[in-house]
């Protein structure tokens, strides 16, 4: 019992205390370990960090909910960039995903209105 208190603490935290977010999480934990990761969490960042993946993530990685799903271990910018994706599942909730698709289509990549606020350089974007 006292192993579950730290991890639902750090699964409200990587979620920003958004329900939704959370939810999101939970199930962005369990797919990360089906595909082989061993998620740790970030506590300055409040952000799971899933890398090993052995796919199942765009790019460099992929922000789902609170948790980041790479195949390798990122640095502190993209952490720092990714946690900002976190901030906008939380904000957004269910609706993210869609919201970041139909910004993608209109302005890809470093034109995202989402990648700019998330930090372009820190994302690898430009530089």
């Amino acid at each position: 019992m006292s192993d579950e208190r730290p991890l639902f603490s750090a699964l409200r935290a990587a979620a920003r205390s958004s329900w939704q977010s959370t939810v999101v999480t939970a199930l962005a934990l369990l797919y990360a370990r089906m595909l082989g990761a061993k998620p740790r969490f970030e506590g300055r960042t409040r952000l799971f960090i899933a890398s090993g993946m052995r796919g199942g993530f765009a790019r460099a990685g992929t922000t789902v909910g609170g948790v980041f799903l790479t195949g390798k271990d990122p640095s502190a910018r993209l952490i720092r960039h990714e946690s900002v994706h976190a901030d906008q599942w939380a904000r957004y909730g269910f609706t993210f995903p869609v919201r970041y698709w139909i910004e993608e289509l209109r302005n890809p990549r470093g034109k995202n209105r989402f990648e700019i606020e998330a930090g372009l350089e820190d994302g690898g974007y430009v530089g």
